[in-house]
């Protein structure tokens, strides 16, 4: 079995990629691609917690959590895109400065 500190470092590693992505990207489909990996890391925490913290295969929480956090980011990526490609039909260009600069 593999020790709960590996699956930690793991999903700290993908969560801190996850931050760094979207504080250092400028287009949006990126910073949405980031948002994705931050939810995937919280998701490994909630199943190494869950299989961790029962010593049967009973306690599912952690996969109904996944569960959970999956459609969120389906429901996330379906809205999101659509605003990507609605962005982009109206203003060519998916740069979060220029965007930015067009409600002043």
């Amino acid at each position: 079995m593999i020790p709960i500190s590996w699956v930690l470092f793991l999903s700290l590693s993908l969560f801190t990629i996850g931050i760094f992505g979207v504080l250092a990207r400028r287009n949006l489909l990126f910073i949405l691609i980031s948002l994705e990996l931050m939810l995937n890391a919280v998701v490994i925490v909630f199943i190494a917690a869950s299989r961790y913290h029962s010593a049967s295969m009973a306690n599912s929480d952690g996969q109904i959590m996944y569960l959970l956090v999956l459609t969120l980011a389906a429901s996330e990526i379906a809205v999101g895109l659509s605003l990507v490609i609605h962005m982009y039909r109206q203003h060519h260009h998916l740069d979060i400065d220029k965007l930015n600069k067009l409600r002043d």
